[in-house]
């Protein structure tokens, strides 16, 4: 878990799937070094359920990963504090979700970046699958973190540093696996206008501007001042971080 900051406020950062907290490290150090608009307060950026050190639950509907959420963050909201919900892709949906109240936190504020919007039924077939097939082993740890970094988009971003890649993977045995719980595949497809139109705080979209997951039309069809976030890809997070604080900074 990253952690980090002091002060009533809380930032928590929600990662997307098959990624762990740890690809909000070049954030936090961001964050830490006091760079440009700074978030003034604490941030939190656990592993999802079924994720890099978390455990394993009997369902990933985005229900139950709010719920499981919400009961990990409650104990670190202060009487008086704001929570801010930063979430990315899947993290961007659970923060939509936290953002109806339903689970016993109220963010003060949502950003929500790359999440993805149109799904097909070849898509959604396909998530299904991968839910239901075991974990592949790798003989090795630098193969299973090759592998890793590849189904995560990370493979090719700068900002993946080696403590990115060893939160993803696992020992298994006498081999390597991916953390992540194959299950966690099937979140389904998310009611994304409803959360939006039941949200009980201000949520804010965006995307980076190469990201091959979803369209500028699509995401401002849920928010009609949702960004780009800069000419980066889906893991604008990793790739520019400071982007993404100037982002947040902007609705301070």
């Amino acid at each position: 878990m990253e952690q980090g900051g002091e002060g009533p406020d809380l930032l928590l950062m929600l990662h997307g799937m098959g990624a762990t907290g740890a690809v909000w490290s070049p954030l936090c150090a961001d964050m830490r070094a006091g760079a440009g608009t700074r978030w003034q307060g604490r941030w939190l950026a656990p592993d999802l359920p079924g994720h890099g050190r978390s455990a394993a639950q009997d369902s990933y509907a985005i229900g139950q990963h709010a719920a499981s959420v919400a009961r990990a963050v409650l104990p670190h909201i202060q009487p008086g504090g704001r929570l801010v919900v930063l979430g990315h892709s899947l993290g961007g949906v659970i923060g939509l979700a936290l953002a109806t109240g339903w689970f016993g936190v109220v963010p003060h504020r949502v950003f929500a970046a790359g999440i993805k919007i149109a799904w097909s039924d070849e898509e959604l077939r396909r998530m299904e699958t991968l839910a239901l097939q075991p974990a592949k082993l790798f003989p090795t740890e630098a193969e299973a973190q090759e592998r890793y970094l590849k189904v995560s988009g990370l493979a090719a971003v700068a900002g993946a540093a080696a403590s990115v890649a060893a939160r993803g993977v696992a020992r298994d045995g006498d081999g390597w696996r991916l953390a992540m719980d194959p299950r966690a595949n099937a979140v389904g497809k998310p009611p994304l206008s409803e959360l939006m139109t039941l949200a009980r705080c201000p949520v804010h979209l965006g995307r980076g501007g190469n990201d091959a997951m979803v369209t500028l039309e699509q995401t401002r069809s849920l928010d009609l001042e949702a960004v780009d976030l800069g000419p980066h890809g889906h893991n604008v997070m990793v790739e520019a971080p400071a982007q993404v604080r100037d982002w947040m900074a902007s609705f301070a």
